[in-house]
C-alpha cells in the first residue's frame, strides 16, 4: 500500500490530469497542502519532492512549487482503443463539408485540412518546367493519354518502385487523379456494393465516405499507435465478416502517424494472401518518412498480387496537380478498364511536368528537405501543444508526415472544440469524423504542415485555453 504522502503526490497528478492544476500553475501552499489532507507540513513537502523528482513539479525560491511545463519528448501517445470488429456506418458527411468549407476560407488559421504550405513546395521550378514545355510542344494536350498514362511518368514512378519489387515494370504502373481515385478504382476492381471492407480506426476520413458511397459495409478494426490493425481482431473478421478487401495505410498513417514495422507489414500480407483477400494500401505520405529512408510496404511482402499499392504526389508537390498512381497487381487489366470508363484520361499536361521534374533528379532533392522542413514543423508544434494543452493531454509521435493525433482529457468534447476554435478563425478536425463508430470523441487531428510562425504559435495557444475549458 502507498505511504500517505505518495497518496496525496497521486491525487495532485489526478488534478493535472484532469485539467484543474495546468502547466505553469502554483501549486497550493505546504501549509494549505497539509489542512487540506490534515497532515504534516513535512509530508505535505515530501509529496512535492516526489512529485519534483518524477517531474510533475519544479520548485521555484522564495516563490513555492509550480506545476512543470513538459517536454514534448515526455508526453505519452494516445492510448490503444481495443474492442472487436463491427460492421459500421459512416455519418459525418455534414461535419465534413463544414469542415472543408472552413479550411478553404483565408481568414482561418488551418491545422485542419492535411496540406503544406505553399511556400513549401517548388513552385518556381515547376512552372519553368510548364513554360518550357508548352514552349516545346504547344500541342501537349491536344490528345487524351488514356489509361495507363504517360509513359515517361510511368517509367520514372516504376523506377523510384524498385524497392517494393525489383520486378515492377512501366507496363504495371497506371496513372491517376491523386491517390484518392486510385484507392477508389482498387475498391471497385476487387468489391461490389454490400461487400464489406476492413479498415484500420481511426483512419482517413475520405476512405470511409468513398467506401460508403459504393454500398459497401464498413468494418473497422482497433488500431494500435504503433503496431497498426489488431491482426487477430481482422483475421476474425475476415471469417465474420466475409471480408472482400483491407484498406490499410502503413506509412506514415493518417491520423496515426506510425510507420509500420516490416514485421507487421509481413504478418498482414501473409494473413490476407491465406484468405484470399485483396489489400488496397495507401502510400500517400510514404515519401515523407522522417528518417529519410524510403520505408518498405505491404506490397513489399506481396507473393500472389493481391496488394493494390496507391500513392500520389500530392503531399510532396502542389495538390492541384492531381497526379496520383496504382500498382494494381493481378487487378491491372480492371483497373485500368474502370479508369477508362470513369475519367477516360488523366490531365495531360500534369503529367509532362511532373515527369520532366522527376527525371530532372529535382523531385529526390526537393524531397530531401521537404522531409527536414516537415519533420522541424511537427516537433514545434509538438512542443507547442505540450506546453499550451491542458495536463493530461497526449500526442502522437510520427514517423513521417506532418499530422498529429492528439488525444485530450476524457471529458473534452472535441466537436465543440472544433466548433468554438471556428469562432477564433481556427480550423482543426474532431476525431469522430476518422471512424463510424461514437469514438475518439476527446481526439483531434491536428495538421503541421504549415511554415511555423507566431501566428501559428499564438493560436495553438488559444486552442490550448478552448481544450482546458471544454468539456461534454
Amino acid at each position: 500500500m502507498a505511504t500517505r504522502y505518495v497518496r496525496i503526490a497521486e491525487s495532485l497528478i489526478g488534478q493535472m490530469e484532469g485539467g484543474v492544476l495546468r502547466a505553469g500553475d502554483r501549486a497550493p501552499s505546504l501549509r494549505k497542502l497539509s489542512t487540506q489532507h490534515r497532515v504534516s507540513v513535512t509530508t505535505a513537502l515530501q509529496s512535492y519532492i516526489w512529485l519534483e523528482n518524477r517531474g510533475y513539479l519544479e520548485a521555484r525560491p522564495r516563490s513555492g512549487f509550480f506545476v512543470r511545463q513538459p517536454f514534448a519528448s515526455e508526453i505519452p501517445e494516445p492510448k490503444f482503443q481495443a474492442g472487436s470488429a463491427r460492421e459500421r456506418t459512416p455519418g459525418m458527411d455534414d461535419i465534413l463539408s463544414d469542415v472543408f468549407a472552413a479550411a478553404n476560407d483565408p481568414a482561418n488559421i488551418g491545422f485542419g485540412a492535411g496540406c503544406a504550405s505553399p511556400e513549401l513546395f517548388p513552385i518556381r521550378r515547376l512552372n519553368l518546367n510548364l513554360r518550357r514545355i508548352v514552349h516545346r510542344n504547344p500541342a501537349h494536350s491536344s490528345r487524351y493519354d488514356v489509361p495507363p498514362g504517360l509513359e515517361s511518368l510511368r517509367r520514372q514512378i516504376a523506377r523510384r518502385a524498385a524497392h517494393i519489387d525489383q520486378s515492377i515494370s512501366l507496363r504495371d504502373v497506371v496513372i491517376t487523379d491523386g491517390a484518392l481515385e486510385s484507392v477508389s478504382l482498387g475498391l471497385r476492381a476487387t468489391a461490389r456494393s454490400g461487400d464489406a471492407i476492413a479498415v484500420e480506426s481511426p483512419t482517413y476520413f475520405g476512405i470511409l465516405a468513398n467506401i460508403a458511397s459504393m454500398g459497401m459495409k464498413i468494418v473497422e478494426i482497433p488500431t494500435h499507435p504503433q503496431d497498426g490493425m489488431d491482426l487477430d481482431e481482422l483475421e476474425r473478421a475476415i471469417r465474420k465478416h466475409r471480408i472482400k478487401a483491407v484498406v490499410t495505410m502503413s506509412n506514415c498513417h493518417n491520423p496515426l502517424g506510425y510507420v509500420l514495422p516490416d514485421k507487421h507489414k509481413r504478418a498482414l500480407a501473409e494473413l490476407t494472401g491465406r484468405a484470399n483477400v485483396a489489400v488496397i494500401e495507401d502510400d500517400v505520405y510514404g515519401d515523407l518518412a522522417a528518417d529519410g529512408t524510403r520505408p518498405s510496404t505491404v506490397k513489399s511482402f506481396d507473393k500472389k498480387g493481391l496488394v493494390i499499392l496507391c500513392s500520389s504526389f500530392s503531399k510532396t508537390l502542389p495538390p492541384g496537380y492531381r497526379v496520383g498512381w496504382i500498382l494494381a497487381g493481378r487487378f491491372r487489366a480492371e483497373v485500368e478498364r474502370l479508369k477508362f470508363v470513369t475519367t477516360v484520361a488523366s490531365n495531360s499536361l500534369s503529367q509532362r511536368v511532373v515527369a520532366d521534374f522527376l527525371e530532372s533528379g529535382g523531385y529526390d532533392r526537393h524531397v530531401k528537405r521537404l522531409r527536414a522542413e516537415v519533420a522541424g514543423q511537427v516537433e514545434s508544434v509538438r512542443t507547442a501543444i505540450a506546453r499550451y494543452f491542458p495536463a493530461g493531454t497526449r500526442i502522437s509521435r510520427p514517423a513521417g508526415g506532418h499530422l498529429l493525433w492528439v488525444e485530450l482529457p476524457p471529458k473534452t468534447n472535441s466537436m465543440k472544440l472544433y466548433e468554438a476554435a471556428l469562432t477564433e478563425h481556427i480550423t482543426i478536425l474532431p476525431g469522430p469524423v476518422f471512424c463510424c463508430a461514437n469514438r475518439f470523441s476527446n481526439y483531434i487531428r491536428i495538421n503541421c504542415g504549415h511554415t511555423w510562425s507566431e501566428k501559428y504559435e499564438r493560436a495553438l495557444v488559444k486552442l490550448g485555453r478552448l481544450a482546458g475549458e471544454i468539456r461534454g
